[in-house]
């Protein structure tokens, strides 16, 4: 039976049409001060006003609706608030942030802004509306239609944003991103965290760097770094395995001990800790710069490799024994070890991938970069874990995979050109990255976990 939109109460219309009003004046108000035309003013004003009108009575009547379907009958405004808080929560914060952006910088409110406003809205309500029929890949649909949200208004609000060398740049700082983020999937698949990663991607950049100086061949150090790292996330591995429910402890104290030991090594004889200076080979410059080649094509091999490990990822994890062995112990370690899947096994092997990925991409950094840093990974902290996070991996273990993180380090990727294509400071790109990405991971948190499912 099709399901129709339930009529909203005279109260609920009311409220309604006020809010519709008052966001409405405070645009206008905002269009005149800021020296806006009175066309535009007059243009943005109607299209917040319909728009406004429309998406209260579609969402909210959905809501109405499926409550009524649930209860045998009408619900109340405030029984719908409780049930649904989180997207109306969600509508409320991206009205307030371009009510601020608009207050505190000159000339944000224009009509391509609005434009871009309404988009947004659009695709939140028909992520909502159309989110139902995708429920087993829910996160991957709400990931999807967020990133084509985000370019479409990129593309049309930002000159250049859809050129060749911007997606190259963007799939470039993506790929560094989605290696780092390899280790952080998996680790989270069995219920674990990584906050060694940014420590091992400063000392893997550093520590190449420093042995190619010594004279080491650039290929023989770039592999001693790989098997470093590799050895770290069994150690990490090993250790957040005994001392069960410490693995964000133990990293976070593994990754300090790395960063300082590195330092230590590289600064004797030297004034500058933590930093190294040298040249850097051509092939690894290559492999990481804008401007390299991929067997004569005009892109950097760093999104050939990052390609190559998200395929052999994605299908490996779905068709191999090793694959489901992953989710069993990360839905139920009591039930895999009952079935002889070794727990440890898998715990130690995931932490030594996550070092390899880890190490890779601090490797990848330095033909970049040009330069040893020792904080070069400072960032990928927070990001692979918002990656993991807002592509829809649980943290709890068991859902999810290395597809949806590639989701969500696009989103995040365009995003970040997003906000600094509109010309935002870094503080307000911290600001918007983390009101974005909360109530996106609050979304994901309230789908039942699968150890509740079984």
């Amino acid at each position: 039976m099709q399901q129709t939109v339930q009529q909203l109460s005279l109260p609920a219309r009311i409220v309604g049409l006020v809010a519709a009003i008052v966001l409405t004046a405070i645009g206008v108000v905002y269009g005149f001060v800021q020296g806006a035309s009175v066309q535009i003013v007059i243009l943005a004003g109607i299209a917040t006003l319909a728009a406004f009108v429309w998406g209260w009575r579609f969402v909210l009547g959905q809501f109405v609706s499926e409550s009524a379907e649930r209860d045998g009958g009408p619900s109340e405004i405030r029984r719908v608030w409780l049930q649904f808080r989180a997207p109306l929560a969600l509508l409320a914060a991206i009205l307030v942030l371009f009510l601020l952006l608009s207050l505190t910088i000159d000339g944000f409110f224009n009509v391509w802004n609005v434009v871009s406003l309404l988009i947004l809205l659009a695709i939140l309500v028909i992520t909502r509306a159309l989110g139902r029929q995708f429920q087993e890949n829910r996160s991957a649909f709400i990931g999807v239609m967020v990133l084509s949200g985000l370019f479409s208004v990129g593309a049309m609000k930002i000159e250049g944003f859809s050129s060749t060398s911007n997606i190259k740049s963007m799939l470039l700082f993506a790929s560094f991103l989605g290696i780092a983020s390899v280790g952080q999937t998996l680790v989270a698949l069995l219920g674990g965290l990584d906050l060694s990663i940014p420590f091992i991607i400063g000392a893997a950049n550093v520590g190449l760097l420093y042995l190619i100086g010594l004279g080491v061949p650039p290929w023989l150090a770039a592999l001693i770094v790989l098997v470093i790292g590799t050895l770290l996330g069994v150690i990490n591995g090993f250790l957040s395995f005994r001392l069960q429910g410490q693995a964000l402890i133990v990293t976070l104290g593994t990754g300090f001990a790395i960063s300082g030991g590195v330092q230590i090594l590289t600064s004797i004889g030297t004034a500058y800790g933590g930093n190294v200076f040298g040249t850097v080979p051509p092939w690894l410059t290559n492999l990481s710069a804008m401007d390299g080649s991929t067997f004569g094509l005009p892109f950097p091999p760093t999104i050939a490799i990052w390609g190559l490990v998200a395929l052999i990822l994605i299908v490996g994890m779905r068709v191999t024994v090793y694959g489901r062995f992953l989710y069993a112990v990360g839905v139920n370690r009591i039930s895999s070890k009952r079935v002889m899947i070794s727990e440890l096994r898998y715990w130690v092997m995931m932490y030594a991938i996550s070092g390899l990925f880890s190490a890779m991409t601090g490797s990848l950094l330095l033909g970049w970069s040009g330069g040893g840093f020792i904080g070069v990974g400072d960032q990928y902290l927070f990001l692979t874990l918002a990656a993991v996070v807002v592509g829809g991996t649980s943290l709890l273990g068991g859902q999810g995979g290395y597809g949806f993180t590639v989701i969500g380090v696009l989103v995040l990727q365009v995003l970040s050109s997003f906000l600094i294509g509109i010309g935002l400071n870094f503080q307000w790109q911290e600001f918007i990255f983390g009101l974005l990405i909360l109530p996106m991971v609050a979304l994901y948190a309230r789908s039942p976990h699968i150890r509740t499912q079984i």
